[in-house]
């Protein structure tokens, strides 16, 4: 299990590499990287945290309780919907230049809203 830190660290190059696919015209890459951002992002989470994340699934309860520390969990809620479609755009490769720069985009909200909430700053 890599350290909290270290999930972090692997996101922002994600969200990076986000950008740069996006841009290289490889959607199906930029939706993918989207995704594994936020991905890894509620890893770290997770860990510091001591929760359950081995499972695909785990990613949906780990959401739903930080969006309850926000502001605004309908909108966490809605960048995540969002971010699932974008998971499945890598498999499908069926979206416009529009859809995946609304996942790129929806990836950073998503990042900060929930680093504002300070929400990997707390432990358990």
């Amino acid at each position: 299990m890599a350290a909290p830190e270290e999930h972090i660290k692997v996101s922002r190059r994600f969200l990076a590499h986000a950008d740069e696919f996006l841009e290289a015209g490889d959607f199906p890459q930029a939706s993918e990287k989207a995704w594994g951002a936020i991905a890894q992002y509620l890893k770290a989470v997770a860990n510091r945290r001591g929760w359950r994340n081995g499972a695909h699934s785990d990613f949906f309860i780990i959401e739903s309780r930080l969006a309850q520390e926000t502001d605004d969990p309908k909108r966490i809620s809605e960048l995540f919907a969002i971010l699932r479609e974008q998971h499945v755009n890598f498999y499908e490769i069926s979206y416009p230049r529009e859809e995946v720069e609304l996942g790129v985009s929806s990836a950073k909200e998503f990042i900060e809203r929930l680093d504002g909430a300070g929400v990997f700053d707390r432990e358990r």
